[in-house]
């Protein structure tokens, strides 16, 4: 058996797998000061539903699968380790100055961001390695023994060692990371060239610094894991969800926790993938997975799903790049838990801030007193306040219609109706807006793809951001309310290996690339041999890093040859860059030189035979029709079907409006939407339907 468990802002999501493939789902609150507790509330929600004690149920599981935003949320907060930085003498502001960029950059009042590190904790180490890795300057080894007794000084928990020209020679960074060793033992550190080797320095300096700081954090925080499933009765393996869409054991991810950065959401493309795929073959796939605090967009196109270097934490050019690559996720804050107010101008506005778990939105009834999207679908009868959850928690209804009555109608001089309606359509802008971004980004037309709406709110307005962006058809599986913890039952053990070597299709080295590609290689083979038992269908894949003459940035692109033994070889790469860089920018430029800067290689494997089997659903009983009226802003007033999801025949399509309700989530259809399900489990709606369901 096997366990997949996502914690996100407001809850966290459990699904089972049986041995037979049958999939169960649970959901727990999280606990922002003790993300444990919330993961050890789920799995107790499954051994009762089991009718095991929790040491029981624990005993059969095979495989404990887990993503977690702890890493973010304590870069977010700035509750990492007390950290020092070691650069090159000289270089001791590549933390300050960043790449140079700004968010608002003829706007003087914006504050420059703090480096991610201090100033007081930046040394700087007499040594210098050129760019061809020669040594210009010997380490000093004396110096960097007096900068660890300040480091001791200073109650540093974590240091960043960042060398100039460390990718061409490490010698100088091996050397300092031994010193620390010796004489500040105890302390963290990461060394640039082993984690990030990349040439551009402030992504490989920040990669690093974040990397560092966490380390005594998610240390801890997984150790704290393990060992109290280990208390609870479990015996097998822990694997933790990477920024790279893979898994890989537990303690690893603590050698270098900047691979969980962003584990979470990077799993929803995974899952919405393969929905996706079913739906609408061929068709490129948005992935939008609505969470209580953020909204996560993500995009598979060609049946690959993008990386990015370029992943910030918290808003470009202000917050903290990392450098590091990791599934191209576009987040905005505006999930269920969004507060809705208005500002001192008289406008409504709809998150970044967002209600939480804790106290969460007022209709949960703990505390909260500011309206949110959430208290506006209750107000808007899209949700049954009686079957939230399945009927284990309660939403108090009218504390939600008081609270928007009193904070936006009044204010707006509407009614609660309209103010809750204003609210959505709101929270919808703001998504459609993160989708049209990303989209454009890549290229990719978003009236020829598929939306994947996941978690647990994806239901309540994904139907509006499809109509406002006219998507044809929209798809909620039915994990859809778990989508990344769906998607890490897919994932795969992986892991990625990479080498910075320059070169030209001008003046192509085949002996060189085929030494790099030969050691790459040789450390996926060894991943590959080294993954434990049951592992299977093993593959390694490359790509390189490339770009056209005098271009500033690189894509990556498939490496179509491992072995370069002639020049039809080399324009088999020339090829490939051409059509990796038409298909996102819709232009080739074939009389340039194609210039390679990185070499990748990603080694993967499977831990189990099929993708991801059924829910478990059990058809309810046959009611009468019921309705409820619902408030849509077009029509207003409705009466709505209200249809179990575990009811919906496959193939059979339904008339819109209706209100498809399972114990987790409820999806909204409008009153011109075409729906039925698929043989997957999944429920369709057609956007650009013509004729009414037979």
């Amino acid at each position: 058996m096997r366990l997949a468990c996502d914690t996100g802002g407001t809850f966290t999501d459990l699904i089972v797998e049986d041995d037979e493939g049958n999939l169960d789902m649970f959901k727990a609150s999280t606990t922002p000061q003790d993300p444990v507790l919330g993961v050890i509330n789920a799995v107790k929600l499954a051994a009762q539903a089991a009718g095991l004690t929790l040491a029981d149920y624990l005993a059969s599981v095979d495989t404990f699968i887990h993503g977690t935003t702890h890493a973010i949320n304590a870069v977010i907060t700035g509750n990492t380790a007390r950290t020092a930085f070691l650069t090159t003498r000289g270089h001791p502001d590549v933390l300050v100055l960043r790449e140079g960029g700004r968010q608002e950059p003829f706007n003087f009042t914006v504050k420059y961001p703090e480096p991610y590190i201090p100033k007081a904790h930046t040394f700087e180490v007499p040594e210098r390695i050129g760019a061809d890795g020669d040594i210009v300057k010997p380490l000093d080894e004396a110096a960097v023994i007096a900068i660890c007794q300040q480091i001791k000084e200073k109650d540093i928990e974590a240091v960043a060692v960042c060398l100039l020209w460390s990718v061409a020679n490490p010698a100088h960074e091996r050397r300092i990371g031994e010193l620390i060793e010796q004489h500040c033992p105890g302390v963290a550190y990461t060394l640039s060239h082993a984690l990030n080797p990349t040439i551009r320095e402030f992504r490989r300096a920040s990669a690093t610094a974040i990397d560092a700081s966490l380390k005594p954090l998610m240390g801890s925080y997984l150790g704290s894991l393990s060992a109290r499933l280990d208390d609870a009765g479990f015996t097998g393996r822990l694997l933790v969800l990477t920024s790279q869409g893979g898994m890989i054991d537990a303690d690893e991810i603590a050698q270098s926790p900047i691979r969980a950065i962003n584990s979470g959401p990077s799993l929803a493309p995974i899952a919405g993938r393969y929905f996706g795929q079913n739906a609408m073959p061929g068709a490129d796939i948005i992935v939008a997975d609505t969470g209580g605090t953020t909204y996560d967009v993500s995009l598979v196109r060609g049946g690959q799903i993008p990386l990015t270097r370029d992943a910030w934490i918290g808003a470009p050019f202000q917050g903290h790049l990392t450098g590091f690559p990791s599934v191209d996720v576009q987040s905005v804050g505006a999930g269920g838990g969004s507060i809705a107010h208005v500002d001192s101008g008289g406008l409504l506005k709809v998150g970044p801030q967002s209600a939480g778990a804790v106290p969460g939105p007022v209709c949960y009834g703990r505390g909260g007193s500011e309206p949110t999207l959430s208290d506006a679908c209750v107000a808007l009868g899209y949700v049954d306040p009686d079957y939230f959850l399945g009927g284990a928690m309660r939403l108090d209804k009218e504390a939600a219609r008081a609270a928007i009555k009193e904070k936006v109608a009044d204010p707006l001089g509407m009614g609660v109706e309209q103010a809750a309606a204003a609210i959505v359509t709101l929270a919808t802008e703001n998504m459609v807006q993160a989708i049209a971004d990303i989209t454009v980004n890549q290229g990719i037309d978003p009236q020829q793809a598929v939306l994947i709406g996941g978690g647990g709110a994806a239901g309540l307005n994904s139907i509006f951001i499809a109509r406002r962006l006219s998507i044809p058809r929209l798809v909620i599986p039915e994990v859809g309310a778990a989508l990344s913890a769906a998607g890490a039952l897919m994932s795969e053990l992986a892991a990625d290996y990479r080498a910075v070597d320059y070169m030209t299709t001008a003046e192509f080295d085949r002996d060189r690339a085929n030494d790099i590609v030969s050691g790459l290689r040789q450390k996926a083979e060894a991943f590959l041999a080294d993954v434990g038992k049951g592992a299977f269908d093993p593959k390694i894949q490359f790509s390189v890093e490339a770009r056209y003459e005098q271009q500033v940035w690189e894509i990556e692109v498939p490496l179509p040859v491992v072995d370069f033994a002639g020049e039809a070889d080399i324009h088999r790469l020339i090829e490939s860059m051409h059509e990796t860089h038409e298909r996102i920018f819709a232009f080739r430029d074939e009389q340039s030189a194609v210039e390679v800067i990185g070499w990748s290689v990603r080694a993967s494997c499977r831990v189990h035979k099929h993708l991801i089997g059924r829910m478990q659903t059990q058809t309810e009983p046959a009611p009468q029709p019921m309705t409820r009226q619902v408030w849509f802003p077009v029509t207003g007033a409705t009466e709505a079907a209200i249809v179990p999801f575990a009811n919906l025949e496959i193939d059979r399509k339904y008339n819109g409006p209706a209100m498809v309700e399972s114990p987790f989530s409820t999806v909204v259809i409008d009153p011109d939407s075409l729906f039925w399900r698929l043989p997957d489990g999944s429920l369709v709606i057609d956007t650009q339907t013509e004729g009414a369901a037979a």
